[in-house]
């Protein structure tokens, strides 16, 4: 029997949401420069843990010290959204 990776579509049924975080780090040669990495990946709110797996890998085998980490989310897939309507034109 062969298991596989879910898709994309069933991630965001079973609740993931597309994360993309823009990681500063330190040059390892030159620690007062900020270098910049952009990561993206399907992750579940609030917590994060595919984010935070990477954080962890990144800090424990990587050389360039962590600065900052900005985090933009996105639902794609959500309940219909519906506003009442304000006004009615009709063409005869």
């Amino acid at each position: 029997m062969t298991v596989t990776a879910p898709t994309a579509i069933e991630l965001q049924l079973m609740g993931y949401r597309l994360a993309t975080a823009e990681i500063f780090y330190h040059l390892p040669d030159h620690p007062s420069l900020l270098q910049s990495y952009v990561w993206q990946d399907y992750d579940v709110a609030p917590q994060y843990p595919v984010l935070t797996r990477f954080l962890d890998f990144w800090e424990t085998n990587l050389d360039g010290r962590l600065h900052s980490v900005t985090l933009a989310t996105a639902e794609l897939i959500k309940p219909a959204e519906f506003r009442p309507v304000e006004g009615e034109f009709r063409l005869h």
